[in-house]
């Protein structure tokens, strides 16, 4: 039987992507996409929203472990590291920054596969109240972290995952003003030189989507010289 889940494969070793690819589509999935580099995943991570993502730690123009942070700011699926080192370091390090499972080389394609469907499983299996824990609502908006997707009164709102980062940080902070400072170093996770810009111009974007007047927000406020707040009721978890 055919199976749903989206995986995505970042790697840069040509041989390992075909033969991983191959046993994947072989154990019945039907969506696998693959990527050589840190910058072509996060883009096909942000095209195609996989159920999984099997991720390289050393990639010619950076490290997954970069990408998983990306990946982090954004949504909860799970995320297999892919590694050649052996190092216990190394593995607590993977785990730390949000890895679900680290598989040296070399490795069993095949047993890689029963792994992710042992996970899928387990994701499937869990209570209702635990896939809870990947949902936030307070005032009209209900945020599933999970499905990367945000609603406002029920309607689904179309974010990039950067505006996502950005709401899903607001919503577990509301009403308390927030600084550009702090919201880049939340969703962004890099040095802050040159954030202000970067910050404002997402807050832009973001307003236009949510509030019914973005030149006279009602939510998403502007608190003058000390950043921004979200406006809303008391919040539920």
């Amino acid at each position: 039987m055919p199976l749903s889940q989206k995986i995505l494969i970042v790697d840069d070793e040509e041989d390992i992507v075909k033969l991983l690819k191959t046993v994947l589509v072989k154990e019945g999935f039907e969506y696998v996409y693959t990527a050589s580099s840190a910058e072509e995943g996060w883009i096909r991570f942000q095209d195609k929203q996989p159920d999984l993502v099997i991720l390289d730690i050393m990639l010619p123009d950076g490290e997954g472990y970069d990408v998983c942070k990306q990946i982090r700011s954004v949504s909860n699926v799970p995320i297999f590291f892919l590694s050649a080192k052996n190092e216990e370091i190394d593995k607590i390090l993977g785990f730390a920054i949000g890895g679900d499972d680290y598989i040296t080389k070399p490795f069993s394609p095949k047993e890689v596969a029963y792994r992710i469907k042992a996970r899928f499983r387990r994701t499937e299996a869990a209570p209702e109240e635990n896939k809870d824990e990947h949902t936030v609502k307070a005032g009209p908006f209900e945020l599933d972290e999970h499905k990367f997707e945000l609603k406002k009164n029920g309607e689904i709102i179309d974010l990039k995952p950067k505006e996502i980062g950005l709401i899903s940080y607001l919503l577990k902070h509301p009403n308390r003003i927030i600084s550009k400072e702090s919201l880049y170093d939340q969703v962004w996770g890099e040095e802050s030189f040159g954030y202000d810009n970067t910050v404002m111009v997402h807050i832009r974007r973001l307003r236009e989507k949510i509030e019914e007047d973005p030149s006279n927000p009602q939510y998403l406020v502007t608190v003058k010289g000390l950043g921004y707040k979200l406006v809303l009721g008391e919040q539920e978890r």
